[in-house]
């Protein structure tokens, strides 16, 4: 049984998906929270200070922003391979 394009479509977004947060989050892998450039990164983009980011603040801001992450994170893995 072969897969359908499909298939290997979710196949690669999953696993570019997995590499690119796996890079991002080096070094604080298990407490993504922790991370200073996560917390920058959240800075930016929505105006939170940095030091006020705690784990609840951290996972609110992945699930209310989740479609704008999964495209950023499509795009990271778009121009990793070029």
């Amino acid at each position: 049984m072969g897969t359908t394009p499909a298939q290997g479509l979710n196949r690669w977004v999953s696993n570019s998906l997995l590499r690119t947060v796996w890079r991002l989050s080096k070094g604080y892998r298990f407490t993504p929270w922790r991370s200073p450039y996560l917390r920058w990164r959240i800075e930016t983009y929505s105006g939170l200070h940095a030091d006020e980011i705690t784990r609840n603040i951290f996972w609110q801001f992945v699930w209310s922003e989740r479609r704008n992450l999964i495209r950023f994170l499509r795009w990271a893995g778009k121009m990793e391979r070029a």
